[in-house]
């Protein structure tokens, strides 16, 4: 009988930034039920332990970390905090982000660089943070870094946003490059328009509906549609997959 591909990451040990709320949040949770120990980690630390004590509650195992992206010091902190608690990092999800509406004309300088030292400057520092332990200790690892259909799709009102999600495909396939005699899988997810926390009132708005009308399926995604493409991934489903960028978006960048 033919063999099924095995999605379990019984044993291994997640790393998820911005953990705290949105796709993070729930890529926390589905690592945790797929047998991963987690390490939740946010500058916005409030949440964290009420999810770390509902993971628990499932049976799964998870910490709570206080982490800023773009300062190494805290990116080294938070790794070592997650070695001593659950123990080497085999897992990175690279999801800390954030974005600012403006016309490129009208944009600060100062939010410019706020945007892309969280998407792009805090991502590099953290795959590097993490293939630094793996190659130190030999070990296999994965990388998913969270771009979006921004990074080959202009998103109106988005530029800066684009530019820092194009720099993340790119950063993607580079690493996986350098780090594939390694053993160390980096590969990233596009997700289009996804329903959270974050956007739902914009989306229940007249603009928000008149956005999605122009949708191909008139819909937007939900958090759990990504839940498929993030164990393929993290586990050894995807054990010949690096490089690879999936595109989850029905369809809204065709």
């Amino acid at each position: 009988m033919t063999d099924l591909p095995d999605f379990r990451l019984d044993g291994k040990v997640a790393l998820v930034t911005g953990a705290s709320s949105g796709l993070g949040l729930r890529f926390a949770k589905v690592l945790a039920k797929a047998g991963a120990a987690v390490a939740l980690a946010a500058r916005r630390t409030d949440r964290l332990a009420g999810i770390e004590r509902e993971i628990e509650a499932e049976g799964g195992k998870a910490i709570s970390l206080k982490l800023d992206v773009t300062s190494a010091r805290s990116v080294v902190d938070a790794f070592e905090a997650t070695e001593a608690a659950l123990g080497p990092v085999d897992i990175l999800i690279n999801n800390a982000g954030m974005n600012i509406e403006s016309r490129a004309v009208d944009l600060p300088e100062t939010e410019y660089d706020r945007m892309m030292d969280t998407n792009v400057k805090g991502a590099f520092l953290m795959a590097q943070q993490a293939a630094k332990r793996m190659i130190a200790r030999k070990a296999p690892g994965r990388i998913v870094n969270i771009a979006s259909i921004g990074a080959f799709t202009v998103l109106p009102g988005l530029a800066v946003y684009c530019m820092s999600k194009a720099a993340i495909a790119m950063m993607t396939r580079a690493l996986a490059r350098e780090w594939a005699t390694r053993q160390i899988n980096v590969t990233g997810i596009c997700p289009g328009y996804i329903e959270t926390e974050l956007n739902a009132d914009w989306f229940r708005s007249d603009g928000g509906q008149k956005q999605i009308a122009g949708f191909p399926r008139r819909r937007l995604g939900v958090e759990a549609d990504l839940d498929g493409t993030l164990l393929l991934l993290c586990s050894d489903a995807g054990r010949i997959m690096t490089g690879t960028l999936v595109t989850v978006d029905d369809g809204q960048s065709l």
